[in-house]
Protein backbone atom coordinates (compact mmCIF):
# COMPACT_ATOMS: atom_id res chain seq x y z
CA UNK A 1 0.00 0.00 0.00
CA UNK A 2 1.32 3.42 -0.98
CA UNK A 3 2.82 5.71 1.76
CA UNK A 4 2.81 9.19 1.63
CA UNK A 5 5.39 10.84 3.90
CA UNK A 6 5.94 14.81 4.61
CA UNK A 7 9.92 16.11 4.57
CA UNK A 8 10.33 17.55 7.41
CA UNK A 9 11.72 20.84 7.81
CA UNK A 10 15.07 20.30 9.68
CA UNK A 11 18.11 22.86 10.49
CA UNK A 12 20.66 20.05 9.17
CA UNK A 13 20.62 16.50 7.68
CA UNK A 14 19.95 13.55 8.97
CA UNK A 15 23.12 11.07 7.29
CA UNK A 16 22.64 7.23 7.68
CA UNK A 17 25.37 5.32 8.88
CA UNK A 18 28.81 5.08 7.84
CA UNK A 19 29.31 4.36 4.18
CA UNK A 20 25.61 4.19 3.56
CA UNK A 21 23.92 6.28 0.28
CA UNK A 22 21.68 8.51 0.96
CA UNK A 23 19.45 10.43 -1.91
CA UNK A 24 19.50 13.58 -2.33
CA UNK A 25 17.05 15.13 -4.38
CA UNK A 26 16.92 19.05 -6.31
CA UNK A 27 14.07 21.30 -6.14
CA UNK A 28 13.52 23.52 -8.55
CA UNK A 29 10.73 25.21 -8.29
CA UNK A 30 11.41 25.71 -4.23
CA UNK A 31 15.12 26.10 -4.55
CA UNK A 32 16.14 23.24 -1.83
CA UNK A 33 18.34 20.42 -1.97
CA UNK A 34 16.51 17.46 0.29
CA UNK A 35 18.00 14.18 2.03
CA UNK A 36 16.10 11.35 1.92
CA UNK A 37 17.43 8.29 4.48
CA UNK A 38 19.33 5.59 3.57
CA UNK A 39 17.33 2.39 3.28
CA UNK A 40 14.50 4.12 4.36
CA UNK A 41 11.35 6.25 2.78
CA UNK A 42 12.40 8.56 6.33
CA UNK A 43 12.76 11.63 4.95
CA UNK A 44 15.82 14.12 6.26
CA UNK A 45 15.74 17.76 5.86
CA UNK A 46 15.95 20.30 3.31
CA UNK A 47 18.61 23.21 2.99
CA UNK A 48 17.96 26.47 0.69
CA UNK A 49 19.88 27.15 -2.16
CA UNK A 50 20.57 29.53 -5.20
CA UNK A 51 17.54 30.17 -7.23
CA UNK A 52 16.43 27.23 -9.95
CA UNK A 53 19.03 24.20 -9.40
CA UNK A 54 18.54 22.19 -12.32
CA UNK A 55 21.16 19.38 -12.24
CA UNK A 56 22.88 17.66 -9.16
CA UNK A 57 26.27 15.77 -9.22
CA UNK A 58 27.90 13.79 -6.18
CA UNK A 59 31.89 14.12 -5.50
CA UNK A 60 34.06 12.70 -2.83
CA UNK A 61 34.11 13.51 0.79
CA UNK A 62 30.21 14.13 0.32
CA UNK A 63 30.31 16.90 -1.51
CA UNK A 64 27.20 17.68 -3.89
CA UNK A 65 27.25 20.52 -6.49
CA UNK A 66 24.42 22.28 -8.03
CA UNK A 67 23.85 24.06 -11.11
CA UNK A 68 21.54 27.14 -11.56
CA UNK A 69 21.26 27.83 -15.13
CA UNK A 70 18.47 30.73 -14.31
CA UNK A 71 21.41 32.48 -12.41
CA UNK A 72 24.49 31.36 -13.64
CA UNK A 73 25.70 29.72 -10.47
CA UNK A 74 26.72 26.63 -9.18
CA UNK A 75 26.47 25.71 -5.82
CA UNK A 76 28.80 23.34 -3.07
CA UNK A 77 27.46 21.68 -0.37
CA UNK A 78 28.70 19.19 2.43
CA UNK A 79 25.93 16.69 2.17
CA UNK A 80 26.62 15.22 5.24
CA UNK A 81 26.58 17.89 7.40
CA UNK A 82 23.60 19.95 5.34
CA UNK A 83 26.13 23.04 4.45
CA UNK A 84 26.51 25.41 1.73
CA UNK A 85 30.32 25.97 1.57
CA UNK A 86 29.97 28.28 -1.58
CA UNK A 87 28.01 29.67 -4.46
CA UNK A 88 29.94 31.40 -7.16
CA UNK A 89 29.04 32.34 -10.12
CA UNK A 90 30.53 30.93 -13.45
CA UNK A 91 30.98 32.16 -17.21
CA UNK A 92 27.53 30.43 -19.11
CA UNK A 93 24.30 28.95 -18.00
CA UNK A 94 25.24 25.96 -16.06
CA UNK A 95 23.08 23.08 -16.60
CA UNK A 96 24.98 19.39 -16.91
CA UNK A 97 27.48 18.68 -14.13
CA UNK A 98 30.03 16.13 -14.00
CA UNK A 99 32.77 15.34 -10.82
CA UNK A 100 36.41 14.69 -11.50
CA UNK A 101 36.97 11.69 -8.94
CA UNK A 102 39.41 13.37 -7.03
CA UNK A 103 37.10 16.44 -6.66
CA UNK A 104 39.19 18.89 -7.64
CA UNK A 105 37.53 19.90 -10.97
CA UNK A 106 33.83 20.27 -12.14
CA UNK A 107 32.68 19.57 -15.75
CA UNK A 108 30.08 21.74 -16.84
CA UNK A 109 27.68 21.87 -19.72
CA UNK A 110 26.62 25.58 -20.75
CA UNK A 111 23.54 25.48 -22.37
CA UNK A 112 23.45 28.73 -23.98
CA UNK A 113 27.02 28.73 -24.81
CA UNK A 114 27.29 25.29 -26.69
CA UNK A 115 30.08 24.39 -24.94
CA UNK A 116 31.78 22.55 -22.01
CA UNK A 117 33.40 24.29 -19.15
CA UNK A 118 36.21 22.88 -16.93
CA UNK A 119 36.05 24.41 -13.50
CA UNK A 120 38.18 24.65 -10.39
CA UNK A 121 35.65 22.70 -7.59
CA UNK A 122 37.36 24.98 -5.08
CA UNK A 123 36.75 28.55 -6.82
CA UNK A 124 34.43 28.23 -9.94
CA UNK A 125 37.40 29.45 -12.05
CA UNK A 126 37.35 28.42 -15.59
CA UNK A 127 40.13 26.51 -16.78
CA UNK A 128 39.57 25.54 -20.41
CA UNK A 129 36.33 25.00 -22.28
CA UNK A 130 35.60 22.73 -25.42
CA UNK A 131 32.69 23.12 -28.06
CA UNK A 132 30.87 20.91 -28.54
CA UNK A 133 26.82 20.82 -30.26
CA UNK A 134 23.32 22.81 -29.46
CA UNK A 135 22.17 23.17 -26.35
CA UNK A 136 24.61 20.78 -24.40
CA UNK A 137 22.40 18.61 -21.72
CA UNK A 138 23.00 16.00 -19.47
CA UNK A 139 26.95 14.54 -19.11
CA UNK A 140 28.74 11.59 -17.45
CA UNK A 141 32.49 10.94 -16.74
CA UNK A 142 33.99 7.41 -17.08
CA UNK A 143 36.21 6.45 -14.72
CA UNK A 144 38.80 7.19 -17.66
CA UNK A 145 38.18 11.09 -17.81
CA UNK A 146 36.20 10.69 -20.79
CA UNK A 147 32.76 12.69 -20.68
CA UNK A 148 29.78 12.25 -22.43
CA UNK A 149 27.60 15.09 -23.59
CA UNK A 150 24.12 14.91 -25.07
CA UNK A 151 23.75 17.76 -27.39
CA UNK A 152 19.71 18.30 -26.92
CA UNK A 153 19.59 20.18 -30.31
CA UNK A 154 21.84 18.28 -32.35
CA UNK A 155 20.80 14.92 -31.95
CA UNK A 156 24.18 13.74 -30.74
CA UNK A 157 26.76 12.89 -28.14
CA UNK A 158 29.74 14.62 -27.97
CA UNK A 159 32.72 12.59 -26.64
CA UNK A 160 35.04 14.82 -24.48
CA UNK A 161 38.84 14.16 -23.97
CA UNK A 162 38.86 16.19 -20.86
CA UNK A 163 42.46 15.83 -19.86
CA UNK A 164 43.35 17.63 -23.38
CA UNK A 165 39.66 19.24 -23.16
CA UNK A 166 39.30 18.10 -26.88
CA UNK A 167 36.44 17.00 -28.36
CA UNK A 168 36.99 13.31 -29.71
CA UNK A 169 33.96 12.44 -31.75
CA UNK A 170 29.96 12.64 -32.26
CA UNK A 171 27.81 10.08 -32.05
CA UNK A 172 24.50 9.89 -33.99
CA UNK A 173 21.42 9.20 -31.16
CA UNK A 174 17.91 9.91 -31.09
CA UNK A 175 15.62 13.54 -31.33
CA UNK A 176 16.40 15.75 -28.68
CA UNK A 177 18.85 13.57 -26.26
CA UNK A 178 19.09 14.71 -22.95
CA UNK A 179 20.07 12.12 -19.57
CA UNK A 180 22.53 9.63 -19.64
CA UNK A 181 24.18 7.01 -17.96
CA UNK A 182 26.73 4.22 -18.19
CA UNK A 183 26.64 1.14 -16.58
CA UNK A 184 28.39 -0.69 -13.88
CA UNK A 185 31.19 -2.13 -16.57
CA UNK A 186 30.89 1.15 -18.34
CA UNK A 187 30.87 -0.50 -22.32
CA UNK A 188 27.83 0.89 -22.57
CA UNK A 189 25.96 4.03 -22.14
CA UNK A 190 22.33 4.25 -21.81
CA UNK A 191 20.68 7.75 -23.75
CA UNK A 192 17.17 8.99 -23.33
CA UNK A 193 15.98 10.72 -26.81
CA UNK A 194 12.95 12.99 -25.34
CA UNK A 195 11.27 13.77 -29.11
CA UNK A 196 11.85 10.33 -30.73
CA UNK A 197 10.86 8.34 -27.62
CA UNK A 198 13.32 5.69 -27.16
CA UNK A 199 16.91 5.05 -25.58
CA UNK A 200 20.20 5.02 -27.75
CA UNK A 201 22.31 2.38 -26.69
CA UNK A 202 26.10 3.48 -27.34
CA UNK A 203 29.18 0.68 -27.69
CA UNK A 204 31.73 3.43 -25.28
CA UNK A 205 35.15 1.04 -27.08
CA UNK A 206 33.62 1.52 -30.27
CA UNK A 207 32.09 5.23 -29.63
CA UNK A 208 28.42 4.23 -31.78
CA UNK A 209 25.18 3.45 -31.45
CA UNK A 210 24.56 -0.17 -31.72
CA UNK A 211 20.59 -0.12 -30.81
CA UNK A 212 17.16 2.14 -30.64
CA UNK A 213 15.09 0.37 -27.70
CA UNK A 214 11.88 2.15 -27.88
CA UNK A 215 10.05 3.16 -24.62
CA UNK A 216 7.28 5.82 -25.99
CA UNK A 217 6.21 9.13 -24.54
CA UNK A 218 8.65 11.04 -23.55
CA UNK A 219 12.08 9.50 -22.18
CA UNK A 220 13.62 12.21 -19.67
CA UNK A 221 15.67 10.19 -17.07
CA UNK A 222 17.16 7.62 -16.87
CA UNK A 223 19.52 4.78 -14.60
CA UNK A 224 20.84 1.61 -14.96
CA UNK A 225 20.45 -1.04 -12.36
CA UNK A 226 24.00 -2.34 -9.99
CA UNK A 227 24.27 -5.37 -11.91
CA UNK A 228 23.57 -3.81 -15.50
CA UNK A 229 20.94 -5.67 -16.17
CA UNK A 230 18.04 -3.44 -16.24
CA UNK A 231 17.84 0.13 -17.20
CA UNK A 232 14.99 2.46 -16.03
CA UNK A 233 13.62 5.19 -17.76
CA UNK A 234 11.03 8.05 -16.69
CA UNK A 235 8.22 8.65 -19.36
CA UNK A 236 7.82 12.03 -18.47
CA UNK A 237 4.56 12.59 -20.74
CA UNK A 238 2.64 8.96 -19.57
CA UNK A 239 3.26 9.44 -15.62
CA UNK A 240 5.59 6.24 -15.53
CA UNK A 241 8.91 4.29 -14.36
CA UNK A 242 9.96 2.37 -17.81
CA UNK A 243 11.79 -1.30 -16.70
CA UNK A 244 13.78 -2.80 -19.84
CA UNK A 245 16.36 -5.65 -20.53
CA UNK A 246 19.99 -4.12 -21.52
CA UNK A 247 20.36 -7.25 -23.49
CA UNK A 248 17.10 -6.73 -25.87
CA UNK A 249 15.35 -3.81 -24.91
CA UNK A 250 12.42 -5.82 -23.94
CA UNK A 251 9.90 -4.07 -21.46
CA UNK A 252 9.21 -6.23 -18.49
CA UNK A 253 7.47 -3.34 -16.36
CA UNK A 254 5.52 0.08 -16.77
CA UNK A 255 5.32 1.49 -13.22
CA UNK A 256 2.53 3.99 -12.75
CA UNK A 257 4.76 7.29 -10.82
CA UNK A 258 3.39 11.16 -9.99
CA UNK A 259 3.03 13.50 -13.16
CA UNK A 260 5.89 14.57 -15.05
CA UNK A 261 8.61 12.17 -13.25
CA UNK A 262 12.15 13.50 -14.72
CA UNK A 263 15.32 12.46 -12.92
CA UNK A 264 16.10 8.61 -11.32
CA UNK A 265 18.37 7.04 -8.91
CA UNK A 266 19.18 3.52 -8.07
CA UNK A 267 20.44 1.68 -5.21
CA UNK A 268 20.80 -1.61 -4.72
CA UNK A 269 17.09 -2.51 -3.72
CA UNK A 270 15.19 0.46 -5.23
CA UNK A 271 14.99 2.92 -7.64
CA UNK A 272 13.88 6.71 -7.20
CA UNK A 273 11.74 8.86 -9.19
CA UNK A 274 11.59 12.84 -9.12
CA UNK A 275 7.97 13.56 -9.89
CA UNK A 276 8.30 17.32 -10.99
CA UNK A 277 4.52 18.16 -11.03
CA UNK A 278 3.64 16.03 -8.30
CA UNK A 279 6.21 17.86 -5.71
CA UNK A 280 6.98 14.35 -4.74
CA UNK A 281 9.89 11.01 -4.96
CA UNK A 282 8.84 7.77 -5.91
CA UNK A 283 10.14 4.72 -4.18
CA UNK A 284 10.04 1.70 -6.56
CA UNK A 285 10.86 -1.89 -5.46
CA UNK A 286 12.88 -3.62 -7.95
CA UNK A 287 11.92 -7.17 -6.43
CA UNK A 288 8.59 -6.29 -6.84
CA UNK A 289 8.20 -4.05 -9.47
CA UNK A 290 5.80 -1.80 -7.37
CA UNK A 291 5.83 1.78 -6.23
CA UNK A 292 5.93 1.64 -2.14
CA UNK A 293 6.15 5.00 -1.18
CA UNK A 294 5.30 8.28 -2.33
CA UNK A 295 7.78 10.94 -0.45
CA UNK A 296 6.08 14.43 -0.82
CA UNK A 297 9.36 16.92 -1.09
CA UNK A 298 9.35 21.32 -2.14
CA UNK A 299 7.88 22.26 -5.48
CA UNK A 300 9.33 21.02 -8.31
CA UNK A 301 11.77 18.15 -7.88
CA UNK A 302 13.80 17.28 -10.74
CA UNK A 303 17.32 15.98 -10.11
CA UNK A 304 18.60 13.01 -8.28
CA UNK A 305 21.64 11.88 -7.16
CA UNK A 306 23.45 9.16 -4.53
CA UNK A 307 25.91 10.96 -1.84
CA UNK A 308 28.23 8.89 0.21
CA UNK A 309 28.16 9.34 3.87
CA UNK A 310 31.22 10.62 5.46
Amino acid sequence: MERHVLVGLLLGFLPGAAGAQSVYVASQGAGTLVALAPGSIAAGAHLVVARSPAQLAPGPHGRLYLTHPDTRQITAVDGARGAILRTYSVPGQAFGIAVSADGTQLYVSDWAGNRVMRLSAETGALEGAVAVGHEPAGIILDRRGTLYVADRESRQVSVVDTAHMKRIGTIPVGEAPFALALNPAEDRLYVANVRSGDVSVIDTAEKRTIATFTVGGMPYGVAVTPDGARILVSNQQAGTLVVLGAADGAISATVPVGRYPEGVAVTAGQAYVANWFSDSVSVIDLASLRETARIAVPDGPRSLALGQAR
